[in-house]
């Protein structure tokens, strides 16, 4: 490539990364409208947070499916004009059901065989009425499947709601026995943001049973008692009991959005609307219901309970419940970005207030100043006017760095600094060996234009070979790092590919102009 071309691509290239650097700088809020949007975020270590521990219990969703399993069976072998009585969960890992007319058995291994193909299902026992009872349980496979695709599900259901919460910059992984762990910078409410992340959210619809008191010792079959949710002095506490039909008529997978608003008399609910399937349920229902009270149930508590007036259409229904604007903000959310599979406790939680950040920003920012500094000014001694080309090339590098990690809006973590400092020492070992290789063939005679291309073209193998290692090696700790080591990855690699980019393309255009120009004069070197 022409001299010429080098030193264009150069000077584009500069212009290039002072513009994706600049929005990371403090003072250039005046100029965010002409610079792009995204800079370098501050981790949670310089910023200040939440690191959070969270574990997904996978059981309780495998025992959730096979639940439901047990109701899919029921429906299917109906449509057959089979009659399958009382499947429910034991131990959380077993299905149980009847088969009340023997006679109908290879109608019901028929069905089983046809649409239950992922159920292991034990010979049934007769007993003394005839009735078949029948045991079952997830083949291994499905298990694995099932907690797999839970564990998946939690992951992408956490980072929607973080995403909504609007936290800028979360991490947000996976770890070994079903934990995910969460890092939180900026916020500084743990409380607020435990809530949101670990809320189950399973929303339901019941049909409240008023005919029934819920004092009495047993309830009808088919019916449930749960508690309603009160307010007294800006506190929720669990109210009086409400007795709703067990079957819900709509859950939470028919809601396709929510949003908080705001009553007559300024108080905040949450307005839900429902996809196709949910809206036209829900018209049939409350249409079937007018009079009737309707429970609105959130995780096994009772919200509201409103009389139905009149047929609701449109696909559209509200939760009320004396909420404040920020509950009613983050229950949207929550309903918004879709409900847990299975319930999230935390298992450990820590807290970095912001100035231990700001000393960790202080301590890295000093050590980089310090050991730039100290290069600067061994290159400038030691090269002479070379080792000031070397000490330009490596502010280059510095601004390619900050320009890179602006463009792609990456995180700055307390390791990700240490990267930068180790790369003010690799950067300039580049130019120390071409220096060195051009001294040899000076003093073997060559001229200075001769020695420069000699020096430039032995050495850059050398250059290539190490920095190539390096940067697998960077690769490799991003892979299969967490999220500080991938930090300390990401600035390495950017240095390594930096530094060779400033040391062989760039300080070679520039020393070949200055080798033209020398004359008798030579280089300083």
């Amino acid at each position: 490539m022409g001299l010429r071309w080098r030193l264009a691509i150069s000077v584009a290239v500069f212009l290039l990364c002072l513009v994706y650097a600049l929005p990371s700088l403090p003072g250039m809020g005046a100029f965010e409208r002409v610079l792009p949007s995204s800079k370098i975020n501050l981790g949670l270590d310089l910023k200040g947070g939440i690191h959070l521990t969270l574990g997904v219990d996978v059981a309780k969703a495998v025992s959730n499916s096979l639940a439901l399993a047990g109701q899919d069976l029921r429906r299917l072998a109906q449509d057959d004009k089979v009659v399958v009585l009382r499947p429910r969960v034991v131990g959380g890992d077993t299905l149980e059901f009847v088969l009340p007319r023997a006679e109908q058995e290879a109608k019901l291994k028929e069905i089983l065989s046809k649409h239950f193909p992922q159920l292991d299902v034990d010979a049934p026992t007769r007993s003394e009425n005839g009735q078949l009872r029948y045991v079952s349980r997830f083949t291994p496979q499905e298990t694995k499947r099932l907690e797999t695709m839970a564990l998946e599900q939690a992951l992408k259901t956490i980072r929607n709601r973080i995403d909504q919460f609007g936290v800028a910059e979360p991490d947000i992984r996976k770890q070994e026995g079903n934990r995910i762990q969460v890092q939180l910078p900026g916020v500084s409410d743990p409380r607020r943001a435990v809530q949101v992340i670990g809320q189950t959210a399973h929303l339901e619809f019941h049909l409240v049973r008023d005919d029934i008191d819920p004092e009495k010792g047993v309830l009808p079959a088919g019916t449930i008692a749960l508690p309603q949710l009160e307010k007294e002095a800006g506190k929720e506490k669990v109210g009086r009991q409400i007795v709703v039909e067990k079957d819900a008529m709509l859950t939470g997978e028919d809601v396709v959005d929510a949003r908080p608003a705001f009553d007559q008399m300024n108080q905040a609910y949450v307005m839900l609307n429902f996809n196709t399937r949910g809206a036209r349920i829900f018209e049939r229902v409350t249409g079937e219901s007018v009079g009737r009270r309707m429970a609105i149930v959130l995780d096994g508590k009772v919200y509201s309970a409103p009389v139905i007036r009149e047929r609701i259409g449109g696909g559209r229904a509200s939760i009320s419940g004396s909420f404040t604007t920020e509950e009613a903000q983050d229950l949207a959310i929550v309903l918004r970005a879709g409900s847990l599979p299975a319930p999230v406790s935390v298992l450990g939680e820590r807290t970095v207030g912001p100035s231990l950040g700001q000393e960790s920003i202080d301590s890295g920012v000093r050590a980089a100043i310090v050991g730039g500094i100290l290069v600067l000014l061994f290159m400038a001694i030691y090269y002479g006017k070379s080792g000031i080309i070397a000490d330009v090339m490596l502010c280059f590098t510095m601004l390619i760095i900050l320009a890179g990690m602006g463009c792609f809006g990456a995180t700055l973590t307390l390791p990700g600094i240490a990267g930068i400092v180790l790369t003010i020492g690799m950067a300039v070992d580049a130019n120390v060996l071409i220096y060195e290789r051009i001294r040899e063939e000076i003093r073997a005679g060559m001229s200075p234009l001769a020695a420069v291309r000699a020096g430039f073209e032995r050495a850059t193998i050398a250059i290539t070979d190490s920095n190539l290692t390096t940067l697998i090696t960077a690769v490799i700790l991003y892979q299969f790092g967490t999220g500080p080591v991938r930090g300390f990855a990401v600035t390495l690699s950017l240095g390594i590919i930096a530094s060779m980019f400033t040391a062989i393309f760039v300080s070679r255009a520039v020393f070949e102009t200055w080798a033209k120009h020398s004359g008798t004069r030579g280089i300083s070197i």
